[in-house]
Order: structure tokens, then C-alpha cells, then sequence
């Protein structure tokens, strides 16, 4: 076991290495300067379009992509993650999680955009699409994308899943004492009841969660904001001044407070990671620039208001202390930050609210995980039926491992869950970035026909893929044809 995790620690050390870290800033901030900032200028839009979607008798609405990617987005990584980042970067990880989020949003555009452009047309109806397929119809590089739907498979199917299920039951043995292997088999067992009724069920299920724990966790936060609301402003300056190593206190981890914010960022809203383009293919609008803006718009709530929850219940309950000129060891009980991440949102609560508060966050995280967890199935599922032309047996068989994966978090320590974890997401991140950048002229063009086509009158533009000299061999865009 020793061995695998110094392979697992090693292997993640290389490609969460800084030229990732800068190539995601980079991306993000030379797709928002080409469409002049859309996550700023076009926000009207994505709530039109988040509140008067499409509905779909084949693929799944917007609402219900966006629903299903917040789902996936809005997880372990918004609470335990936030908690861990700043463990290691200090609260200036913080400040380095937004500015991912802000300019992420338009790398969120470009890969979405492009997942619906190239999208392909099942033969139940169903809509598939993704990095994978952009890759091999849009480069023409079928190994390339071969790679990154084998990266989905061992990220998202394999890697990441034990994660959320490490972190609801460890959370479920600290607030009610319960065994965290029957807490493990209960959850798999009715997950697996609707992992297996495919996109559809997924998409319908966190149609519905989604918004809802969205909304109690933040309430719960904005409690603790309301009873803390004198210290609001220091904090906020303590998030700001450490980003910067500008806090004699976060002087020596800047780095530290770049690279934990932007590998927490990423792995919390995945704005350039491709999962949510994967889903976002599964929807049926009648221009890809639609969900491309709705997809830009979800970056938003995950980073921007629910991990800026936890970072802020966490700050203002001094459940983070900053005692230590190196960084590192900040919380108050000396609880490593790591393994127990999930337990600094919990202890903050308790603290705002009394005992209680944690009893509570068990229960909304059952919401978090659940979600995250059909999203990680989905894409997974997607990039097996691509790579197996869309072979039952082999879907099935995925469905076993996922599961299987997800119930190893209860058998294996946290710190190696959260190193498998990032490694997952990193492997994504290093092929999804790169291959947006090269197509990222079509993305823009995209952008540019979807708006010409509002400013001509077009209420609901819609979208013509020889325009774009993309092959449409499944029908996809027949039906908005005029």
C-alpha cells in the first residue's frame, strides 16, 4: 500500500506541476480577452437562457445539463476541498479559486460550446459528445482523444469517486457514530439504482437535489456570515493580502496559495477540466453557444457562492487559525487538514450554530456526494460508449467498477484519496486545455454567430454545422433547419 502511494503522490506531483497551473490561468484569461469578457457582458443572457430553456423529448433540457454539472461540480471539493486548499496555501487559495472561477467561466463556454457543436446522435436518441469527440472530429486525432476518454474513464470512474464516499461516511461517523462500511454499502446500493437508469434518470434526479442543497448549505453559511458580520471585512482583507504574500503571516506560501487555489478551483467547478462538457453534450438546444453560456454561468455557483461559503464559515468561526509563519498546521484542534478536510466545515458549523449544525451539513452532504457522484458516473459511461461504440456489456461492466471505486473510500485513508482525486482531474485538465486551445477560433465563432444572429432579430438563433465545416453525419441539427 506504501508503494502505491508513493506512486499515486509522485504521478501527482508531475502533473499538478506549475506549467499546469499556468496554463490554466493562461487559457482563461486569452479566451475571456478574445470574446471580451462574456462571463462579464452576457450574464443577462445565461439567466434568460437557465430560466426560459428548451425542452426535450430525446436529450435532456439545459436546465437539466446545468443541473446535473452544478450536481457534479458542487461537491466534496466546495466543502473538504476548499478546506484543504487552504491548509496549504493559506486563505489567499481563496482569492486564487475565484480568479480561476472568473476567468474560467470562459473556458467553460469554449469547451461546452464545442461538446454541442460536435455532439453525435445515438440510436435511441440520445445525445453524446464531449472532449473526446471534439479531439478526433475536430483535430482529427483519434489517439489524442482516445487518451483523454481513457483519462475520463481512470479520473471520474476510477480515481475520484471514493473521495465522497471517504467523506460521507467519515461524516457520518463523526456525527452520529455510525460505521462507515454500512454507511458505504447503503449509499452504493441506491446509487446504483439510478446510475442505472442512464442519463435521463441522472439528469431528472439532480433536476430536482441540486438547487436544493445549493440553497440550505448556503443559508446555513450566510447565518454564520450574519453572526460573524463585523469580522467580514478582515477576512475578506486576510483572503485578499495572502494571495499576494502581502500578510507577513502568508508571506512565504504565495505559491503555495496560487497553486492550492487554482488546483481547488479546478477540481471544485472543472471550468477547463472537459467533465462539463461531457454532460453538457447530453442536452438539446438549438444553438451550442446556448449551453455553452448556461455551463459558463454554473462556474459561478459552485466557485463564487458556495465555496466562498466555506471558506468564509470556516474563516470567521476560527476554526482556521493562522499561527504558523510557514502555512501549514493552522487548525485550531491541530486536526490534519488532509485526512479530516470535511471536519473543518463541520466544527465551524457547530460552533456558529451548536451541535446540531453538523448533524445537519451529514445530511446535505448525502445531496452533495450524490450528485457529484452521477456526474462522474455519466462521464465515465460517455467516454466508454465512445470508445466501445455504445456496447451494453461494457457499460454494465463500468457501472460495476464505478462502484466498486466509490465504496474503496471507505477502505483507504483520505490523503490518498484526495492525491488520486487530483490526479484524476489533472490528467483531464492537461488534455481538455490543450485541445480547446487549438480549436478555440471555432469556439469564438460560435460565440460571434450566436450573437450576430440575436442582434439581426433572431429571438432563438440556431445553428448550421457546414457553416462551421463540421460534418453532421447523425442528423443532429436537422430539426432547427429552416
Amino acid at each position: 500500500m506504501q508503494a502505491f502511494e508513493n506512486i499515486m503522490n509522485q504521478w501527482n506531483s508531475l502533473v499538478w506541476s506549475m506549467p499546469l497551473v499556468f496554463l490554466c490561468l493562461g487559457a482563461g484569461v486569452i479566451f475571456s480577452v478574445c470574446m471580451k469578457f462574456p462571463q462579464v457582458r452576457l450574464i443577462k443572457e445565461m439567466v434568460r437562457l437557465l430560466i426560459h430553456g428548451e425542452r426535450s423529448d430525446t436529450g435532456i433540457t439545459p436546465f437539466q445539463a446545468f443541473a446535473s454539472t452544478v450536481g457534479s461540480r458542487v461537491g466534496m471539493g466546495n466543502i473538504a476541498g476548499v478546506a484543504t486548499a487552504i491548509y496549504f496555501g493559506g486563505p489567499g487559495a481563496v482569492f486564487w479559486m475565484w480568479v480561476i472561477a472568473f476567468i474560467g467561466a470562459s473556458s467553460a463556454f469554449i469547451e461546452s460550446s464545442l461538446a454541442q457543436a460536435y455532439k453525435v446522435k445515438t440510436g435511441n436518441g440520445e445525445y453524446l459528445g464531449g472532449p473526446a469527440y471534439f479531439i478526433e472530429k475536430g483535430l482529427h486525432c483519434k489517439p489524442w482523444a482516445v487518451v483523454f476518454a481513457v483519462a475520463t474513464i481512470l479520473g471520474p470512474g476510477i480515481l475520484m469517486p471514493g473521495l465522497h464516499v471517504n467523506s460521507i461516511a467519515s461524516t457520518y461517523n463523526e456525527a452520529f457514530g455510525a460505521n462507515m462500511l454500512v454507511v458505504g454499502v447503503i449509499f452504493c446500493a441506491v446509487f446504483a439504482a439510478v446510475i442505472c437508469g442512464g442519463i435521463k434518470r441522472i439528469a431528472s434526479v439532480a433536476e430536482y437535489m441540486a438547487p436544493v442543497m445549493c440553497v440550505i448549505y448556503v443559508a446555513l453559511a450566510f447565518g454564520v456570515i450574519g453572526m460573524n458580520i463585523t469580522k467580514v471585512p478582515g477576512v475578506l482583507a486576510t483572503i485578499v493580502t495572502s494571495a499576494f504574500g502581502v500578510h507577513q503571516v502568508f508571506g512565504a506560501v504565495v505559491g503555495s496559495a496560487i497553486s492550492w487555489g487554482v488546483k481547488r478551483g479546478i477540481y471544485s467547478n472543472e471550468a477547463g477540466q472537459g467533465s462539463g462538457a461531457i454532460v453538457s453534450a447530453a442536452a438539446e438546444c438549438s444553438h451550442p453557444a446556448k449551453q455553452g453560456l448556461v455551463q459558463a454561468f454554473s462556474v459561478y455557483i459552485d466557485t463564487l457562492i458556495v465555496c466562498t461559503s466555506s471558506a468564509l464559515i470556516i474563516l470567521l468561526t476560527n476554526t482556521f487559525n493562522t499561527v504558523a509563519p510557514d502555512g501549514k498546521h493552522m487548525l485550531a484542534e491541530n486536526i490534519p487538514g488532509v485526512e479530516y478536510g470535511i471536519r473543518w466545515a463541520t466544527n465551524a458549523l457547530n460552533r456558529g450554530y451548536g451541535n446540531w449544525a453538523g448533524k445537519a451539513l451529514a445530511i446535505i452532504i448525502i445531496m452533495f456526494v450524490f450528485t457529484s457522484l452521477m456526474g462522474y458516473y455519466y462521464q465515465a459511461e460517455a467516454n466508454i460508449r465512445y470508445l466501445l461504440k455504445d456496447n451494453k456489456i461494457a457499460v454494465w461492466v463500468m457501472r460495476i467498477v464505478f462502484l466498486f471505486s466509490a465504496f474503496s473510500g471507505v477502505l483507504v485513508n483520505g490523503e490518498i484519496i484526495w492525491t488520486m482525486g487530483d490526479t484524476g482531474a489533472g490528467m483531464m485538465a492537461w488534455l481538455n486545455i490543450v485541445a480547446i486551445l487549438f480549436l478555440a477560433k471555432k469556439g469564438f465563432a460560435l460565440l460571434k454567430d450566436y450573437e450576430d444572429q440575436k442582434k439581426a432579430g433572431i429571438k432563438e438563433p440556431t445553428f448550421d454545422p457546414a457553416k462551421f465545416d463540421i460534418k453532421d453525419e447523425t442528423k443532429v441539427w436537422d430539426r432547427y433547419k429552416k
